[in-house]
């Protein structure tokens, strides 16, 4: 018997990373406004923009009533600030030109609860991130693709900006946006078994 799992998330990164690991989760997006908590240390804002988004979906009627459901947020971590989603080309310039040749903390909120039984379960997995010494050309040209402007820290992994990261310490996936090895804790910790989410 299959568990479901909904994905509080309009994310492609998180979505193919739980299909690459066996699970076809219903996608649900949040609709959260991300700009209401601030102040927080990054850390922190991962975790609670993960339960706001965990909560608002959970409450929805096409939600399975023997579902997990799952909110996700991430941010990255530099010079103590907590970096999400430039949106705008400046302001991703901007980032790459503080971020090159540096190493920053990309931390994902994640937050998991049991429809049948209201429990949660909440945890913010950490991995460290190194970036290459990048070129303003190179730089350019990786804006001009628009895509670090709709991801946390204005770069992936798993796409153009894979080529500017030079190494990670931590979990690979948790930096894409979902950590398995973390979210497979959570499921064991609400009662239930990994293998059942598998599709």
């Amino acid at each position: 018997m299959t568990t479901p799992l909904v994905l509080g998330s309009a994310s492609p990164a998180r979505l193919s990373t739980l299909r690459t690991a066996g699970i076809e989760p219903l996608v649900i997006v949040s609709g959260v406004d991300e700009s209401q908590l601030t102040d927080l240390p990054p850390a922190e804002l991962a975790l609670q923009l993960a339960e706001l988004k965990c909560a608002a979906v959970a409450e929805r009627d096409d939600v399975p009533a023997d579902g997990l459901v799952l909110g996700c947020d991430s941010v990255l971590e530099l010079d103590g600030q907590a970096l999400g989603k430039p949106h705008e080309a400046d302001e991703a310039r901007a980032r790459w030109r503080a971020m090159r040749g540096r190493s920053g903390v990309l931390h994902s909120g994640h937050c998991l609860r049991d429809v049948a039984s209201g429990r949660v379960a909440a945890a913010t997995a950490s991995t460290t991130v190194h970036f290459a010494d990048v070129s303003d050309e190179e730089i350019d040209a990786y804006v001009a693709t628009g895509e670090p402007l709709h991801v946390a820290g204005a770069f992936t992994i798993d796409g153009f900006g894979g080529a500017f990261v030079r190494g990670i310490e931590g979990d690979h996936h948790n930096v894409v946006g979902v950590s398995l090895p973390l979210l497979r804790e959570l499921v064991i910790e609400l009662g239930h078994a990994w293998p059942d989410l598998w599709a």
